[in-house]
């Protein structure tokens, strides 16, 4: 029930179609990535991947996550998406992931200081990541948008569930996509508000990256 459920919902999304992606490496979602930005109107990138999109960019990452073998591949999916791919234009840092740790708030734009590492999106990405998705019609949301474990780090996944209950509330349809965003969604108390909880994880990621969506199946050579 759960893969027709999905199945349904990208087949044929009500427009605006609104993915958000977050997690930790791009190259553990590349294939969603990939088969995302055939269908959705806007892919909104968070969490720690964000950074290797960033590093492409050639921007200062301090001691962010990035993965230096994705550089090119993060470069290609910018071009080909062009403005449907939305990044973070400002992130939250620190010196070390743990509670009671200084935090200071930096523009992408101006580079993440020198020995520091980005470990949530800021204030100003959850506005307009919040924009995006109180517009949307159907959203899909798979991965946290920063180390939402501890606190100091947690704004940005609050901010974009808070913003996915909202757009549920309204009559949008939102899929849960599995791992992360499902606990994220359970600790905020927010899952009797959404529209659809996938309990498969990594299946349907599988299922969405394994998913010839209209739009990217390969047409065959004549």
């Amino acid at each position: 029930a759960e893969i027709d459920y999905l199945d349904g919902v990208l087949r044929d999304p009500e427009r605006p179609f609104v993915a958000i992606l977050g997690g930790a490496k791009v190259s553990d979602k590349l294939g969603v990535i990939e088969s995302l930005l055939g269908v959705a109107d806007s892919l909104l990138i968070g969490g720690a991947m964000c950074f290797t999109f960033f590093r492409a960019q050639g921007y200062e990452i301090g001691n962010s996550l990035v993965e230096d073998d994705y550089l090119e591949e993060a470069k290609r999916l910018m071009q080909e998406a062009g403005d449907r791919l939305v990044l973070p234009v400002d992130v939250v840092v620190a010196d070390a992931i743990e509670e009671g740790s200084e935090t200071q708030t930096v523009r992408v734009s101006g580079g993440i200081p020198s020995g520091k590492m980005g470990l949530d999106i800021g204030p100003e990405s959850v506005d307009l990541f919040r924009g995006r998705i109180s517009d949307a019609r159907t959203i899909f949301w798979n991965g946290p948008m920063g180390v939402f474990e501890v606190d100091a780090f947690a704004r940005g996944t609050e901010g974009v569930a808070g913003a996915v209950a909202e757009a549920s509330d309204g009559g949008a349809t939102s899929v849960i996509g599995g791992g992360d965003s499902v606990a994220a969604v359970n600790k905020l108390g927010l899952d009797d508000r959404m529209g659809h909880i996938s309990t498969g994880g990594g299946a349907s990621l599988e299922y969405v990256e394994g998913k010839e969506l209209p739009g990217v199946a390969v047409l065959p050579d004549k």
